[in-house]
């Protein structure tokens, strides 16, 4: 790596950001932060900003701006708030950018960072899932690269260096099983948020890991590899992997496999990406695969996790249907963590959605984003109605 390497992180104060913030910290002769992007909480942005001398906070709230302009005073650190500041962030000049904001309102910022044409870890799977051909068009007309930060996905990432796609003829995605990997439908029926959210391997934020919970979570990574790797549905599969050690393989016509294996830890990922093509040190902890002994794999259940069938019913269907599987997936996870519904009715509520939605098109970020207020509204309407 020649010099510092600018860099912007969107999503600074989330699971992802702050990890990713940590490896920056560690590592300041190699990095000049440009911009940190967070949602509302000014006070850990400020933090960071300070901690990075970043030349930019900008905080997605605006009612959250005089807070933050407030922390940051004395520095002369930038400080922008809103909607269209994320965006300018996002398009700032920088060398590489996390796109780490969740949800369809990470989609405007990703894109923005794509059409600079630098490295873009994207760690917001929205972005490929939800607008996928638009995100893919505009890396092409960019020359952006992708690099991808998901576990699973930097795995395949990994195992493909070699650059022999052609030979390539699957890939398996690797899944924990989350809390409820060996629980009856009954007892998913009667789950709570906090046994939900309570998940036996991975520390991450409740959306991501009630997703986990259902198994959206792997469904939306199969549609994100399909995009990523120009895959058909067919040749990506789903292992239940409950040690969470091979994050991913690639299987070879020569009937070789590739497997990419780590501890558990995000910043392993998150580094590859920050350093790529090279590698930095981490403070994650080394695998002992004597201390691990064995490793363990079994085929997803999909009678009590339909949330994965759903998913890869969505990638056959195209168009917007996976864009609505998202919207409709968030509201109904939300709705669960406020208990107004179950567990079990999280997927249920996907499946009225895309049976009322039907496959539209999008083929424009703005169609997207039109049929992704389309579900949320019909989600928020079934979610009601079974909270009633």
């Amino acid at each position: 790596m020649n010099g510092q390497r600018t860099i912007t992180v969107l999503g600074s104060t989330g699971s992802v950001g702050t990890q990713t913030v940590q490896l920056l910290a560690g590592a300041p002769e190699r990095f000049k932060v440009k911009a940190l992007v967070g949602g509302r909480n000014a006070r850990l942005l400020a933090e960071q900003a300070r901690a990075l001398n970043a030349e930019c906070a900008v905080i997605a709230d605006a009612a959250c701006i005089a807070e933050l302009r407030g922390a940051l005073a004395d520095t002369g650190i930038r400080v922008e708030g809103g909607a269209g500041a994320v965006v300018a962030a996002a398009a700032m000049d920088a060398d590489w950018t996390m796109a780490a904001i969740t949800g369809a309102a990470g989609l405007a910022p990703t894109l923005a960072a794509i059409r600079r044409g630098k490295c873009v870890a994207l760690a917001n799977k929205e972005a490929l899932v939800c607008a996928g051909d638009v995100m893919l068009r505009a890396v092409r007309e960019a020359g952006a690269t992708l690099l991808p930060c998901d576990s699973e996905h930097n795995a395949i990432f990994q195992s493909l260096a070699d650059g022999n796609h052609g030979a390539v003829e699957k890939i398996v995605l690797t899944a924990s099983g989350g809390p409820f990997r060996t629980a009856s439908l009954d007892e998913m029926a009667k789950a709570t948020p906090e046994t939900a959210l309570r998940h036996p391997v991975w520390s991450m934020g409740a959306k991501i890991s009630i997703d986990s919970a259902t198994m959206m979570n792997k469904g939306l990574e199969v549609i994100e590899a399909a995009r990523l790797f120009q895959l058909p549905a067919a040749a990506i599969e789903v292992l239940v992997h409950p040690q969470s050690i091979i994050h991913g393989m690639v299987c070879y016509h020569d009937g070789s496999v590739l497997a990419q294996l780590g501890s558990p830890d995000m910043r392993i990922p998150i580094a590859h990406t920050l350093a790529w093509p090279e590698r930095i040190d981490t403070p994650s902890p080394r695998l002992n695969l004597a201390a691990v002994a064995r490793l363990d794999f079994a085929e997803p259940d999909l009678d009590r996790f339909p949330s994965l069938r759903l998913a890869r019913e969505t990638l056959l269907a195209g168009g917007g249907a996976p864009a609505i599987l998202n919207a409709a997936n968030e509201i109904a996870v939300e709705a669960f963590l406020q208990r107004k519904i179950g567990f079990l009715d999280i997927a249920n509520t996907v499946a009225d959605v895309l049976d009322m939605l039907g496959t539209p098109p999008a083929d424009a970020l703005d169609e997207v984003i039109a049929l992704d207020q389309s579900a949320r509204r019909a989600a928020a309407s079934f979610t009601a109605a079974r909270a009633a």
